[in-house]
């Protein structure tokens, strides 16, 4: 059973009919739109439910998981679960590291689909030696962007998806706006004509800000300046302050803090980049999943998912039997 979102049923519907129009034969796949609490009440508690691939919130995943194993004794097999749920996704600057690079990365990567896509980067670190550059060269580039119809190819972002993500992007906005902890230093949002949040840069004094730990699921990329000699603080903060561990990029020119870096980050991301941004794995190439509330950490990319959704069975056939039941170990010497 296929249960597309409620904001995206129209692309599931054309997919779908594709994948029919391709040879799927019909019945394997059956697409059924239908509500969340549909398909929690019939479809999750029924004996026959063989596992459930789900991409949501780690809230919606967490209940859908307890629901599963409420109803264990219920099955007539263990289901299969695997989750992509959230993500707080980090850039984390090293003092040696190249700034223009660096500034494609946290505007792409931040930026893309109006950042609404779970691998956005979300929140960085930079350490103060380098911020007025990055700040003068990034506020500038984020000026540059253009923003609007989706079917002009030149417009890097479009609107937000509806008008509940758009009161929720906007809180966060606004929260940062009347905070002494932080300071919007570019972007504002508008809802006269379709729901449009341009990109939004927030600096904050404080690395356990809300908008440094929270999903925002939108065009906002708060910073936190560290001080050079205290970037060990940094990267604890990096690894410790959210729930989430689905992407996550370093930047760096010396290849011995590379190294360190990738060592320090190990349990931070499922998808780790160096010198890029944390977004644009290659789906069918590359696997893609977090850990810690980020999800199962095996939900897409080349056989290591099919492998998720198979059982293998072991046939033996003999075609030397024996009529003795003793072991040549057990003879008499």
């Amino acid at each position: 059973i296929w249960k597309p979102a409620r904001t995206a049923m129209l692309s599931n519907y054309y997919f779908y009919m594709m994948l029919l129009e391709a040879g799927l034969p019909p019945g394997v796949i059956n697409f059924l739109p239908a509500s969340g609490s549909a398909i929690s009440r019939l479809v999750v508690p029924h004996p026959d439910l063989g596992g459930l691939n789900f991409t949501g919130s780690d809230a919606t995943f967490s209940n859908l998981w307890k629901t599963i194993g409420d109803n264990v004794s219920t099955y007539r097999q263990y289901p299969r679960m695997v989750g992509e749920t959230g993500g707080k996704d980090f850039i984390f600057v090293h003092p040696s590291a190249d700034i223009p690079p660096l500034i494609s990365a946290m505007i792409r990567g931040a930026f893309e689909y109006q950042g609404q896509k779970c691998a956005a980067a979300s929140r960085a670190y930079v350490p103060q030696s380098l911020w007025p550059q990055v700040k003068e060269l990034l506020l500038m580039k984020t000026a540059e962007i253009k923003v609007g119809d989706p079917c002009d190819f030149t417009n890097l972002m479009a609107a937000v998806i509806d008008r509940s993500a758009f009161d929720s992007i906007k809180s966060y906005i606004d929260y940062a706006n009347e905070s002494e902890e932080a300071e919007v230093l570019i972007g504002h949002y508008d809802d006269s004509k379709g729901f449009f949040v341009y990109p939004t840069i927030i600096e904050t004094t404080n690395p356990r800000f809300k908008t440094m730990r929270e999903e925002i699921f939108g065009p906002v990329l708060t910073i936190y300046v560290y001080e050079d000699e205290e970037i060990d603080s940094a990267i604890r903060h990096c690894k410790e302050d959210t729930i989430y561990a689905l992407t996550g990029s370093i930047f760096a020119k010396s290849r011995e803090a590379i190294v360190s870096l990738e060592e320090e980050f190990n349990y931070t991301a499922g998808n780790f980049y160096i010198n890029d941004k944390p977004t644009g794995s290659t789906v069918g190439l590359q696997p893609f999943g977090g850990s810690m509330m980020s999800g199962t950490n095996d939900k897409t990319g080349t056989t290591m998912n099919l492998y998720r959704w198979t059982s293998a069975r072991t046939i033996k056939e003999n075609f030397v039997p024996t009529d003795d039941v003793n072991y040549i170990s057990m003879q008499e010497r």
